[in-house]
C-alpha cells in the first residue's frame, strides 16, 4: 500500500517545477499504447502499483478497434493444441519458433476465458443438448473451426470491454492525445530507462514520464505502406523509439498484406474479414471466375501470404483495378447474422453483398517482426517490455496465421505482468532527467516538406518494398531512405515537434529496417517474395538486426 499511496500523489498532481520547466509524472509502470496489449497488461497489474497508461489518439482508437474476425483458441474437443500448433507453424513458413509456438496456444485458452471474466460478449449457440456454448468460425490456415468472435466486430468488443474496466479502476491513468518521443535512458547504466519524453498533444509540450517500468504496446507499422487497413496511429513508434535506444529487431521483411481490403474510395481502410471466407465466400474476376484453385489446393483457405499474391499476379495480369469476393451464394439472413459490421458498412456504399460481390485489394495489415523480446516480453534493456504486434517473440515466423495476434496480446502481456510484479521491490530511480529542450528551435513554416515526405515514403515503400520485391527495387528504396533520413533529421532538429513530424521519423527508420532485412534475406519465404531469389533456403533463421552495426 505504501507503494500505491506515495505514486499516486505525484500522479495525479504532476510535478511543476516552474511554469517555463517540463512537468514530470511519475509511476511505477508506464505503458505506451492502449490496445488489447497495453490494458490487458494494465488490469493484470493495477492492484499492485500506479500505471500511466499513454494513448496517441483517443485510448479507443487502434488496430484492436478494427479487428474484426476474432481470437483462435482451442474450445473444440475435436480440436487440439498440437493442432493449433502444427496450423501455425505451417502457415509461418517454417519460421516460427516452436516454443513461442507452444507457449502461445497452450495459454490461449486461459486467456480467453480472462477476457470472458471482464465480459466480452463472444458468441454463443446452442449444442446438441440444449446448452449453450461459444460459436466458433474457421479461418485461413486453421485445420479445425476454434476462432471465438462477436460477430464480425471481435476487436470492437475487446477493446470497449477493456477499456471500461481501465476507466473503473483508480490505479490506471489514462493519458490520451500523447505521442511518445523517446525513452530516456540512465547515463550511469545505459541498459537501464528512467522513463520517455512524451508530447501533450493538447498542451503542445514534451513532458517527462518517470517510472520503474516502461513497456511498448504501440502496435505495428503498416502505415509505412501507401495503402493499408491500419488507422492512422499504426506509424511503429514502439519499434522505432526500441531500435534508438539499442534494441534489437528482427524480422521485419514479413509484413503481412491482407489479402480483402474493400476498394472503394470513401472506405480505403476497410478490411473484409477472412472469416467470409471461412464461411464459404469465393474469390472471382469480374465474370464470375474463380482462381485461387489454381495457386493452393485449399483455394480460398489458403494462408494470407498466398492470396495477397495470387490476387496481387491476377490484378496485375489482367490489369484489373480489384477483384471481388462473393458470399451472396449463403442465405441473405445468415450473411446479415454473422456480418452485420461488414453488410451495413457496404450497404451504405451502395454495394448489397446479399446480392453483389464485394471489391476488394490487399493492403499492408500485419507487422510479423519486431522488437526481440522473450516470453515474459523483456527487451535487451533491463526495465524495457515489449508485447503485441511491436514485439517479435517467434511466434508468426515468415506470415501470421488469422486470429493468432489478439490471443498474442492476452497472452503476453499476462506473461509479462507477472514478471514485473516479481520486480516491483526495485525503487524508482531519482537518476538526473536532462531537459527537454526547445531554446534553439522554432514553429514550422514548411509544413508541406512533412506532408512531401510523407507521401513520398509510403508510396516508394509499395511499389518496391511491397507484396513482390527485386534486388534492385530493395537498392532503390533504400537510397530514397537515405535522403529522406539526411531530410527530416534537419527538419527534426530545427523545428518544433508535431504529430506528423514525430510519426515521421519513425517510419522513415522503420522503413529502413524492413528494407535491410529484405536485403538479407537471400530466398522467398511467407511474406517475402524476392523475383531474384524464389526459392526457400534449406535452413531458414530469422534476420535479427543489431543497432551498433547501422552506427
Amino acid at each position: 500500500m505504501h507503494t500505491i499511496m506515495a505514486f499516486k500523489y505525484r500522479i495525479d498532481k504532476a510535478r511543476y517545477k516552474s511554469m517555463s520547466q517540463a512537468i514530470e509524472h511519475q509511476c511505477d509502470l508506464l505503458i505506451i499504447g492502449s490496445g488489447a496489449a497495453g490494458l490487458s497488461l494494465a488490469l493484470s497489474m493495477a492492484e499492485q502499483c500506479q500505471i500511466i497508461v499513454l494513448s496517441k489518439s483517443s485510448v479507443s482508437e487502434g488496430s484492436t478497434l478494427y479487428a474484426q474476425g476474432g481470437i483462435a483458441a482451442v474450445f473444440d474437443e475435436t480440436d487440439s493444441i498440437e493442432s493449433h500448433v502444427q496450423d501455425t507453424m505451417q502457415a509461418g513458413a517454417d519460421l516460427c519458433d516452436r516454443k513461442a509456438v507452444e507457449y502461445t496456444a497452450e495459454h490461449a485458452r486461459s486467456a480467453m476465458e480472462w477476457l470472458i471474466n471482464f465480459g466480452v460478449p463472444f458468441d454463443q449457440e446452442d449444442s446438441s443438448n440444449g446448452e449453450p456454448r461459444y460459436h466458433l468460425t474457421r479461418e485461413g490456415g486453421h485445420s479445425h473451426r476454434r476462432i471465438l468472435h462477436a460477430a464480425d466486430a471481435t476487436g470492437k468488443a475487446v477493446q470497449t470491454t477493456l477499456i471500461d474496466a481501465v476507466k473503473a479502476h483508480p490505479n490506471i491513468h489514462l493519458f490520451e492525445r500523447y505521442n511518445a518521443v523517446d525513452l530516456i535512458k540512465d547515463k550511469t547504466r545505459p541498459d537501464t530507462l528512467l522513463g520517455a519524453y512524451v508530447w501533450n498533444r493538447n498542451r503542445e509540450k514534451v513532458e517527462v514520464i518517470r517510472s520503474r517500468f516502461v513497456t511498448l504496446a504501440t502496435g505495428g507499422a503498416s502505415k509505412v505502406y501507401q495503402y493499408t487497413s491500419n488507422p492512422d496511429v499504426s506509424s511503429g513508434d514502439g519499434i522505432a523509439m526500441a531500435w534508438r535506444a539499442g534494441c534489437r529487431v528482427a524480422n521485419m521483411e514479413f509484413n503481412q498484406f491482407h489479402p480483402t481490403c474493400l476498394y472503394h474510395p470513401e472506405a480505403r481502410n476497410f478490411l473484409i474479414t477472412e472469416a467470409l471466407r471461412g464461411e464459404g465466400a469465393y474469390l472471382v474476376h469480374a465474370d464470375g471466375q474463380r482462381f485461387m484453385h489454381r495457386f493452393d489446393e485449399r483455394g480460398e483457405l489458403a494462408p494470407r501470404d498466398i492470396v495477397a499474391r495470387a490476387i496481387d499476379y491476377e490484378m496485375k495480369r489482367t490489369g484489373a483495378d480489384c477483384l471481388y469476393l462473393d458470399i451472396s451464394h449463403k442465405p441473405a439472413d445468415f450473411i446479415v447474422k454473422h456480418f452485420p459490421t461488414i453488410y451495413r458498412k457496404c450497404r451504405s456504399l451502395g454495394i448489397d453483398i446479399t446480392r453483389q460481390p464485394i471489391p476488394v485489394v490487399p493492403a499492408a495489415h500485419y507487422t510479423c517482426g519486431g522488437v526481440m523480446t522473450d516470453f515474459n516480453g523483456r527487451t535487451d534493456m533491463q526495465n524495457l517490455y515489449a508485447i503485441g504486434e511491436v514485439a517479435y517473440t517467434g511466434l508468426h515466423g515468415a506470415n501470421r496465421m488469422a486470429s493468432n495476434s489478439l490471443l498474442e496480446c492476452v497472452v503476453f502481456a499476462q506473461a509479462a505482468a507477472k514478471d514485473i510484479l516479481s520486480k516491483l521491490d526495485i525503487p524508482l530511480s531519482n537518476a538526473p532527467i536532462k531537459p527537454w529542450d526547445e531554446s534553439r528551435v522554432s514553429d514550422s513554416d514548411e509544413e508541406v516538406v512533412i506532408q512531401h515526405n510523407w507521401h513520398e515514403l509510403r508510396l516508394f515503400m509499395w511499389d518496391y518494398v511491397g507484396i513482390v520485391r527485386t534486388n534492385k527495387r530493395l537498392e532503390r528504396a533504400l537510397h530514397r531512405i537515405d535522403l529522406l533520413k539526411q531530410e527530416i533529421h534537419e527538419y527534426y532538429a530545427n523545428f518544433r515537434v508535431s504529430n506528423n513530424l514525430l510519426e515521421l521519423r519513425n517510419l522513415v527508420t522503420v522503413a529502413e529496417l524492413i528494407v535491410h532485412c529484405a536485403m538479407q534475406r537471400k530466398e522467398s519465404r511467407g511474406l517475402h517474395y524476392n523475383l531474384d531469389y524464389p526459392q526457400q533456403s534449406e535452413s531458414p533463421s530469422p534476420t535479427v538486426l543489431l543497432p551498433a552495426t547501422y552506427r
